[in-house]
């Protein structure tokens, strides 16, 4: 490459020496304002030229551009390593790696269109009384009075002017005008004080203060005295009062003499039928992250944990005296007793038998057994929960929080808002229906929304901003999700898709965007729709770099990069580049012979006999959009599940069938959604969900230390010559035990920097130099290797190294087998994909004892993987149904789908049009049905191949 001036303004961005990780002195230029595709083998690089260069950069020239006094509250970020980037933009970076795990993000809250909802329901939202659900009215004056004076005689009454609601600020003028108008007590923050004793409030923090108008014991003859002091209350805050009574009633442990209760009144809004009066409607009245909005039961989740009755009462053909309640079983007869008060009296009040088995009750008996009746039986539920929180015992706490799961809120039902929210209306939707819909449908209602000449002038520009959000993310292909789906649920692929419509709607021009993968997740139906957004980002003047394998955006790219030839130590070079069809003409490039034709992944010759006798069925299926779904996975075969995204494979695989079969095989297990039936299950004795979590959420998570294989390399050192000596023992070794370890970064070999408004980044610690291990561990040797070289090992060469070591090498070997031979042993789980998380899963199975009767459940096993990636995959996976065992795949990648034995492909469409099962059969079988998206783009490749 020609050498560059670094003054002059260029049309590419000019990448020169970059030797980050594996990358071998890359020089490369990359045009403006162009779609550029960044391919290659796993472990290649193309990550570490995408993003560890050019993003790394990105981001220390732009904190380098803040000023001065924004830095001194930053720490200088590292520059990558590289001799010099010219013309690079403002980057923003769209990754695999950056899924929310926050349980309050949606696909509403990322893109904005939950705040303008929350906008336009507090503008033009119509209220309506959450009990009796009749709209609002005014309440007078003297309603409020008669209100007041109808509580009972003797009543302690507190009269007050609410003036400050959960405001920021020190608020001296409010307090000064509540002194002016000679009043004596304010409470703020509830607690009554003299007005001259307020304490200076922190102007930083929300503060309420209500000005104390009077107080009153209810007696005859008050009714001049309270006028008065309703009509000042209701003066000083315009038209609110709220009343603060004791109710000697509600007494309890922290108030025995009786609880305050506070009601709110308003002359505007209020249900004379109910005597409900609402509070003033704002934006924040809708946000769940609102202590205004939210639900006080679960907090703004929608979910609670809880006992599951499933799991409490998980065979019902089993008497309470033979262990139907699962917690009490292994309890004695007085233990059962003295936790079960009550309920001998309800089940003789109802002549029910302890011995009668559950499934001979009626239902209602059955869910009063759980639940309660009344006063008599407070429910085996109730009683539970009272022992999990009043239990001292570990041991018993860790017993019945395997009875415990995660629950849509009793209160709220999962809308995450309390009632007076969910009570106010736009065209006869709150809030939590409207985010239900789908993107689709969501589109229609905003469509179809009318409003009257002066709602819009208010309405308009907002329904406008939701609708282009909502036009950006069906251009993307996200148009199944729904608006309320959260962040934590949503796929790689999909949180980028979110992303990248969000990137579009920003409207930002001269913007260099980074995106990993977004074709993932996205059946081939629904490609088109991804180019046409990244084309669209491109032509608003961006340059736009994705790292991806997908061929049919490699095609369409203006220049196609491929890094090579092979992972680790034999990637990192640029082996082609140029316009797809020059990179397809490279002989050394892998990529390019893919692209030509030249190398394939053959059709199998012949697929695997499937047995009718051996099938596992389910029934009744209804999880999210499955419409009573009944389908039949056949044992001992390569299954693969495919349709459009959101067509319901998820659902059906995920969320119903694996958690499913794992309770009726008694391994741990989330709550499965609801089907009917289920057989079929004894004729495999363990499944294995191998899906994309992350192994781990810190840096001290690794490929060795996941796999096991780091607790043998440790029993090595510790049984060299020279440990023996220092009297070193195998937790010497270990970066997690005080000893051996670094004690400056505590054995992470990085220290975190918070970066405030920036992601947290993590540096090299300064006194082991990443090492993790002090000086002392690092003297021992095993062939003439410290731990921490082995730890930095590529596993490939590991393998190797360990090859005398049978239980070290075979793990090994099986990484290497799912090629992951270029990552390092001790290579930080924060830096893995999604795809090398599931891919080290995998060989950890596949290094374990075989039983020939195991289900594996893998869900889109070729994220990340080039088309040679995929063929040594594929021939993982059939090295495990050869061996007696079932794979169960959801995929949308054809050369998976091609080789699979059977195919359940769910559709038509996605979200609400989807669900059904469109067809099933060898993959040459579903090619013949019309109405299979995924047969019409399977064909073709077939090549004449009959079922």
């Amino acid at each position: 490459m020609s050498a560059i001036d670094p003054t002059q303004d260029t049309s590419s961005i000019c990448v020169r020496g970059a030797r980050v990780h594996n990358l071998k002195n890359v020089d490369i230029d990359l045009p403006r304002d162009q779609l550029i595709v960044i391919t290659g083998p796993s472990g290649s690089g193309k990550s570490s030229l995408a993003l560890d260069t050019l993003y790394a950069e990105g981001q220390r020239q732009y904190v380098e551009s803040l000023s001065v006094y924004a830095r001194q509250f930053l720490d200088q970020m590292e520059r990558p390593d590289v001799d010099l980037i010219v013309g690079l933009q403002p980057t923003i970076c769209i990754d695999q790696r950056t899924g929310s795990q926050n349980p309050r993000s949606t696909v509403a809250t990322i893109t904005e269109i939950y705040d303008y909802l929350r906008l336009l329901m507090a503008r033009l939202g119509l209220p309506h009384c959450w009990k009796c659900d009749r709209p609002i009215t005014q309440q007078t004056a003297e309603q409020i009075q008669d209100r007041l004076l109808a509580l009972p005689e003797e009543t302690k009454l507190m009269i007050m002017a609410p003036m400050v609601q959960g405001r920021k600020g020190a608020h001296k003028e409010v307090l000064d005008r509540i002194r002016r108008e000679g009043l004596l007590r304010v409470r703020v923050d509830d607690e009554v004080y003299q007005i001259d004793e307020v304490p200076e409030l922190n102007p930083k923090k929300n503060h309420t203060i209500e000005a104390v108008v009077d107080r009153i014991i209810i007696r005859e003859g008050l009714r001049a005295r309270m006028s008065d002091s309703v009509a000042m209350a209701l003066k000083l805050s315009e038209g609110r009062l709220l009343s603060c009574h004791l109710d000697t009633d509600k007494v309890d442990d922290k108030h025995p003499k009786g609880t305050w209760i506070d009601q709110i009144f308003n002359t505007e809004l209020a249900c004379t039928e109910c005597n409900i009066s609402f509070i003033d409607i704002e934006p924040r009245t809708f946000s769940f992250n609102s202590p205004y909005g939210t639900c006080p039961k679960c907090e703004g989740l929608g979910i609670c944990e809880e006992f599951d009755p499933d799991l409490v009462v998980p065979e019902r053909d089993m008497s309470i005296d033979e262990g139907a309640i699962a917690p009490w079983r292994g309890l004695t007869a007085s233990a059962i007793s003295k936790v079960s008060k009550g309920l001998d009296t309800w089940l003789g009040k109802h002549k029910l038998d302890r011995t009668t088995k559950l499934s001979d009750w009626s239902q209602e008996d059955r869910t009063r057994l759980l639940s309660g009746e009344g006063s008599t039986w407070q429910g085996v539920l109730i009683a539970l929960e009272k022992e999990y929180v009043t239990t001292t015992r570990k041991k018993r706490i860790e017993q019945l929080g395997k009875f415990r799961g995660k629950l849509p809120c009793p209160a709220c039902h999962g809308a995450r808002l309390r009632p007076e929210a969910l009570a106010v209306r736009v065209a006869d939707h709150n809030i939590h229906q409207i985010v239900r819909l789908s993107i689709n449908d969501a589109r229609t209602f905003f469509d179809d929304l009318e409003f009257d000449e002066h709602e819009s002038l208010i309405a308009t520009p907002i329904v406008r901003e939701i609708s282009k959000r909502l036009a950006f993310l069906e251009k993307v292909g996200a148009d199944y999700l729904t608006l309320d789906r959260a962040a934590d649920t949503l796929s790689g692929g999909e949180l980028q898709r979110v992303r990248l419509a969000t990137g579009i709607g920003s409207g930002l021009v001269g913007i260099c965007y980074i995106l990993d993968e977004p074709s993932i997740g996205l059946h081939s139906r629904d490609n088109h729709r991804l180019i046409e957004a990244l084309v669209e980002l491109r032509d608003h003047g961006n340059t736009v770099i994705v790292v991806e394998h997908d061929e049919a955006i490699m095609r369409v790219a203006d220049r196609l990069v491929d890094v090579g030839p092979g992972a680790g130590s034999r990637g990192g070079q640029i082996i082609a580049e140029g316009t797809p069809e020059v990179v397809s003409h490279v002989e050394s490039s892998i990529t390019g012979q893919y692209l030509s034709g030249r190398t394939k992944i053959d059709v199998p010759q012949s697929r695997r006999k499937v047995a009718k006798s051996r099938m596992i069925s389910i029934e009744g299926a209804t999880t999210n959009n499955l419409k009573d779904v009944a389908v039949q996975i056949p044992l001992g075969a390569f299954v693969c599940v495919t349709g459009v995204s959101g067509s319901g494979k998820s659902s059906l695989v995920n969320e119903t069938i694996t958690p499913a079969l794992l309770r009726r095989l008694g391994q741990p297990s989330q709550r499965p959604g609801a089907f009917t039936s289920l057989r079929g299950t004894s004729q495999i004795d363990k499944v294995i969900p191998i899906d994309q979590s992350p192994i781990g959420r810190t840096p001290r998570s690794n490929p060795a230390t996941y796999t096991g294989v780091f607790d043998e390399i440790r029993k090595v050192f510790a049984d060299t010559r020279q440990a023996k000596q220092y009297g070193y023992k195998a937790s010497r070794f270990s970066f997690n035990v005080k000893g051996g370890r670094c004690e400056e970064c505590q054995g992470q070999g990085l220290r975190k920097i918070e970066m405030n408004f920036l992601p947290d980044l993590f540096v090299e610690c300064p006194q082991c130099h990443g090492k993790r291990f002090n000086r002392q561990t690092l003297r021992v040797k095993y062939k003439d290797l410290s731990i921490a070289d082995v730890l930095n090992l590529p596993i490939e060469e590991a393998s190797d190294f360990f090859e005398a070591v049978p239980t070290i090498h075979r793990v090994l070997a099986s990484l290497c087998d799912v090629g992951l031979g270029y990552l390092s042993l001790g290579q930080p789980s924060t830096t893995l994909s999604g795809g090398e998380a599931q891919r080290i899963k995998l060989a950890t199975e596949l290094a374990r004892t075989e039983t020939g009767s195991t289900l594996y459940v893998l869900d889109e096993p070729t994220t990340g993987l080039h088309f040679e990636d995929i063929r040594r995959l594929l021939s993982v996976l059939s090295r495990l149904v050869d061996k007696g065992n079932t794979v169960l795949v959801i995929e949308h990648n054809l050369d998976v789908i091609k080789s699979a034995d059977w195919l359940i492909d769910l559709g038509p469409e996605g979200g609400s049009g989807g669900g059904h099962i469109i067809a099933t059969g060898t993959p040459e079988q579903v090619a013949e049905i019309e109405t299979s998206y995924t047969g019409q783009y399977l064909k073709p490749l077939l090549n004449g191949h009959e079922s």
